[in-house]
């Protein structure tokens, strides 16, 4: 694997382990989606293999290279890691160009002409950051990072100082250019939609411990537990033969003649559709509709039997 991360440990007090014993692997070119709840650890898991926090125990390898083990630790400067920060750190002083190019090596050099042709910036390279879109901004910040031919990616929130009308266009423009490259991603975000859109696998993370990795659909579909299928949509319950079972909205049709009936709340349009927030016995639901319902209709609704997802008796409270 690319990179290898076996056993890692990190806290600040030893009774209290931020992470605890992570491992996984990453294949080179992937771009893979760390999510978790605030404080779970994600940007501290980030420094870590940056080189900007020291681990406690466990090893960190990439690209068959041992950044970190109980006998090595290299240096932040010294790892070929491209790290972007979700404020856009640029120099207010310099221009873009010189932000760019600040403090690189000369044989990166030959590059910069690509690499603001990729990005987009080619017209923009003495304008100052103030002079400079949030989306524009950001994708220096990939240039800068880029250009310095990273084998390893870190995107720590990226997207979450962006206006929502130019959020999904920068989106998609940073997944092509990092396609492009081929540069192994690592992007820790809380946008759930961030991570099933550009993400190649994702990597749940709670109270220190891995929960789930694997492809987004998957994932969504079938959740290793019942934090793993909350933190990535909203769920619908339903009883089954007296155990309960969940639903994913885009799994239920609307249907003339069925054994269930939802009373119709509210009705959300969402553009191309409407987000339905109904009541099946007691319990909200949502799903999708192509037309408005009106408050108070009574509709039947129909799913296929695939779809239900069962967590154990364990996870239960979860939900309550």
């Amino acid at each position: 694997m690319y990179l290898e991360i076996k056993n890692l440990v990190k806290y600040y007090k030893k009774n209290i382990p931020l992470i605890k014993k992570l491992n996984f692997s990453i294949k080179k070119g992937e771009i893979i989606s760390f999510i978790g709840e605030s404080g779970s650890g994600k940007t501290t898991f980030l420094k870590c293999i940056s080189g900007l926090e020291k681990i406690n125990s466990g090893s960190i390898f990439l690209n068959n290279l041992a950044l970190n083990d109980e006998n090595i630790f290299v240096k932040p400067q010294n790892r070929k890691i491209g790290f972007v920060f979700q404020d856009y750190p640029l120099f207010p002083h310099l221009n873009l160009k010189e932000n760019i190019l600040f403090n690189l090596n000369k044989k990166y050099l030959k590059s910069l002409e690509y690499m603001l042709s990729l990005t987009g910036l080619s017209k923009l390279i003495y304008r100052f950051p103030h002079e400079l879109s949030g989306g524009e901004q950001q994708r220096a910040c990939i240039a800068r990072a880029l250009i310095r031919e990273p084998e390893l990616l870190l995107l720590d929130e990226p997207f979450s100082n962006l206006d929502s009308s130019i959020k999904n266009s920068i989106k998609e423009e940073i997944h092509k250019i990092i396609k492009k490259t081929g540069t192994t991603t690592i992007l820790v975000t809380h946008d759930i939609k961030d991570s099933l859109n550009i993400s190649d696998r994702i990597l749940i993370f709670k109270a220190g411990v891995l929960q789930q990795y694997d492809n987004p659909v998957k994932m969504y579909c079938e959740p290793a537990n019942c934090y793993c299928g909350k933190i990535l949509g909203d769920l619908n319950k339903i009883k089954i033969n007296e155990k309960n079972y969940y639903l994913r909205p885009e799994k239920i049709k609307i249907s003339k003649k069925s054994p269930y009936q939802v009373i119709i709340k509210k009705s959300y349009f969402q553009g191309k559709e409407y987000k339905i927030l109904g009541a099946f016995n007691n319990e909200p639901w949502h799903f999708f509709s192509k037309d408005a319902i009106i408050k108070g209709e009574k509709i039947h609704i129909t799913f296929k039997k695939e779809d239900l997802i069962f967590f154990d008796s364990l996870c239960e409270n979860f939900f309550t």
